[in-house]
């Protein structure tokens, strides 16, 4: 069985865990990369590295895409929540006034100084859970 999810419901689950995945463009190229991230308020905030690939961003004018899912094989349940719009560099001071930034670090080692935001444009979500026989 397949649910919608609203966008609070989307919202809640995305509280719930600090790893996804951002999606893109690059040189023709489809471009999936799992970073951690902060959520704040309908945005996704993430620390990446000033010279990487997902520092390029802000400067696209193409929508990115950011997904988180979750699943549970023994329950046969899962979810899934998609985000999208476009990167937006912000202030490192911007990050430090985030609830909880100070205690979320990126997982990947080296310089993760530059700090961008996913402007949410669109969010949704699904449900899907194993139908008991």
């Amino acid at each position: 069985m397949v649910t919608e999810l609203n966008e609070q419901e989307c919202l809640e689950l995305l509280e719930t865990t600090t790893v996804g995945r951002v999606g893109f463009v690059d040189d023709d190229r489809v471009l999936i990369i799992p970073v951690n991230f902060l959520l704040h308020g309908r945005d996704i905030v993430i620390r990446t590295s000033p010279t990487g690939v997902l520092s390029t961003l802000p400067s696209h004018r193409e929508r990115v895409a950011f997904e988180v899912d979750h699943h549970d094989d023994l329950a046969g349940a899962g979810w899934s929540v998609l985000l999208s719009g476009r990167m937006v560099q912000i202030t490192a001071d911007a990050v430090e006034g985030i609830p909880g930034a100070s205690r979320k670090h990126p997982w990947a080692g080296g310089d993760r100084s530059l700090a961008l935001r996913l402007a949410t444009e669109t969010i949704s979500g699904r449900r899907v859970r194993r139908e008991r026989t």
